[in-house]
């Protein structure tokens, strides 16, 4: 795939690509012969991918994305540009607000020929709405198209993968407590498995010229409220469990408490779904099929069962 790529010998710089999606964007690339450098406060999280590249193939950069001159050094000389980075914790406006226009004008200054930026399905595109993590993503969004009008928006679902925070949160949970509460039971959420995010990803700095200047919304084939995914989980586990859809009210007062793991901006965008909302090119465009969470979550959570993959009925 790497000779036939347009990617191939290019030099593509993954801010924040240290994180979950970050290690399945830069195996995509590495098929393809592009030459990564990985750009983060921690880069050495993303040593494990060494052995994935040729001799050369990729770099580490530490790298502050609140830091304007951090941000341009780390994308010198740079083919493209993806920006990952993403938080739900310090200062919003400045980490995916202000800083994806810098790293957007440092790609422009060196003439970088893609520029994608990873957004997020937001239930409220205003950069005035009262949560600060749909606001900042919508100015992300704004100074990204300012200052790099050729650049691509992805906005993904919740990602799943194997090793992601999502399920294997509530695995977890599922597989230590008999009784669990369910907050924003009936919300629907598009889950999206990681390595589609990643092909979408690739296929847009392959061909920027179909892609660029344009957003895309980028949900799964199926629609599952958040009762129907923790009953799958159980499921999978072969677990009996009882689950209590807790009132929104309720949920609300729990995610204004300090130290828990859901903030009051999670809850909000919870409430509201995590859907795709029609408006947008997705997947299709894109020329790719989202897998199904069905396809992989009975393999993953194997090691949440009580005799692993030896359980063949319910347990407690």
């Amino acid at each position: 795939m790497a000779k036939d790529s347009a990617l191939n010998g290019k030099l593509v710089v993954l801010m924040g690509g240290s994180g979950f999606i970050g290690n399945y964007v830069a195996q995509a690339l590495l098929e393809r012969g592009a030459r990564v450098r990985i750009a983060s406060r921690n880069p050495e999280k993303a040593f494990k991918l060494k052995p994935l590249a040729n001799l050369g193939q990729m770099q580490f950069a530490r790298c502050d994305a609140t830091n304007r001159r951090s941000v341009e050094q780390c994308i010198e000389g740079a083919d493209a540009v993806v920006n990952l980075v993403g938080s739900f914790e310090g200062n919003l406006r400045t980490l995916m607000g202000e800083a994806p226009g810098w790293m957007a004008e440092a790609a422009a200054k060196e003439g970088a020929s893609a520029f994608v930026h990873i957004s997020a399905i937001a239930a409220e595109p205003d950069e005035d709405t009262s949560n600060d993590y749909a606001a900042a993503k919508c100015l992300g969004e704004k100074r990204v198209f300012e200052a790099f009008p050729n650049a691509t928006v992805l906005r993904p679902s919740i990602l799943f993968g194997k090793d992601d925070n999502f399920l294997n949160m509530f695995g977890k949970l599922i597989s230590t407590l008999p009784v669990l509460p369910v907050f924003g039971p009936d919300s629907e959420l598009q889950v999206v498995y990681v390595d589609d995010v990643a092909e979408a990803v690739a296929r847009t700095l392959e061909d920027p010229a179909n892609f660029g200047g344009k957003t895309f919304e980028l949900g799964g084939p199926e629609k599952l409220t958040m009762l129907e995914i923790h009953r799958r989980i159980a499921e999978a586990q072969r677990r009996k469990r009882t689950f209590l859809p807790m009132p929104d009210p309720l949920s609300a007062t729990f995610a204004a408490l300090p130290g828990t793991p859901m903030s009051s901006d999670q809850w909000n965008l919870l409430a509201q779904g995590n859907t795709v909302s029609g408006e947008f090119p997705g997947f299709s465009k894109l020329g790719i099929e989202p897998k199904p969470l069905g396809l992989f979550l009975d393999k993953w959570m194997t090691r949440y069962r009580k005799h692993g993959r030896f359980a063949e009925r319910l347990s407690a």
